[in-house]
């Protein structure tokens, strides 16, 4: 809680439109099914905008959801669909836990992806 995570992304495409996405790794001895963060974002602008985000890990027969190996699990998570950049330049990204506890423990890493969407024609003339 009190260690976030920042990301400093360089934007140079406002044209196209991207996904985000929070990869989240735990142990399978995580306490929790699920994961809450806040996101902050803060634009080449100086507009700081913060969204809480709810990260499922289990489903409800605590069966761990992702990729799994050993005892470790993966997920790639969307947090934003179709996001077109406003303006080029530095893009900070804070993750910070929200759940009700100081301290996280079997939550062993934390990132972030933005990946160009795949809309297609189709769906863009729509």
């Amino acid at each position: 809680m009190n260690k976030p995570l920042t990301f400093d992304v360089p934007v140079s495409d406002t044209i196209n439109k991207y996904n985000i996405f929070v990869t989240i790794r735990n142990a399978d001895k995580y306490d929790f099914s699920n994961l809450y963060l806040f996101i902050d974002i803060n634009s080449p602008m100086k507009i700081v905008e913060r969204d809480t985000m709810e990260c499922i890990l289990a489903d409800p027969n605590g069966n761990w959801l992702g990729r799994g190996l050993g005892d470790i699990w993966d997920n790639k998570i969307l947090f934003k669909r179709n996001v077109k950049f406003r303006k080029s330049g530095i893009y900070e990204f804070t993750i910070t836990q929200a759940m009700r506890v100081d301290s996280l423990a079997m939550i062993m890493d934390a990132g972030l992806s933005i990946e160009k969407s795949t809309v297609n024609a189709a769906q863009k003339q729509n």
